[in-house]
């Protein structure tokens, strides 16, 4: 029973990819927590992807090998995460109020970028962003000022 207890809490709190640095862990968890929009719907998925690699590479200065690495790692590590916990707690720890509003700002425009939102998409953001402890201002400030730049 003790080793049932210790594999649920190896599996569920030990560190993403322990074997990278915290930098690295946090660009995962970002960009995992990407990927897992393009599921919310059937729609837009090459639009979405675009987008995605277009915001790796910005947000973290990679070049595009660098950047479709770091996608590669990340859907390997979001297809074996059980839920978002791993990746927003690890967040939480690391970046600041701001930089949370921005992964959600960069959430709301993947959702957006076919012209639509899903209701599926608009629950994750709001999972996330409640996850991250996003104020729900902050919340719809985000999804106003994307909105309007599209």
């Amino acid at each position: 029973m003790l080793n049932i207890i210790k594999q649920f809490l190896d599996h569920h709190f030990a560190p993403l990819a322990p074997h990278l640095s915290s930098e690295e862990q946090l660009r995962v968890a970002s960009v995992a927590l990407f990927l897992e929009m393009i599921e919310m719907d059937d729609k837009g998925e090459a639009k979405e992807r675009d987008l995605i690699l277009s915001l790796v590479q910005k947000s973290f200065s990679l070049t595009a090998e660098q950047a479709e690495a770091l996608i590669a790692m990340a859907e390997q590590d979001r297809k074996q995460a059980t839920d978002y916990f791993q990746y927003t707690s690890l967040i939480n720890k690391l970046c600041s109020l701001e930089q949370k509003i921005q992964l959600i700002e960069s959430l709301w425009r993947i959702a957006l970028v076919d012209g639509q939102l899903d209701p599926e998409e608009e629950y994750l953001v709001r999972k996330l962003a409640e996850l991250l402890y996003v104020p729900h201002v902050d919340f719809i400030m985000t999804k106003i000022r994307v909105n309007h730049n599209l």
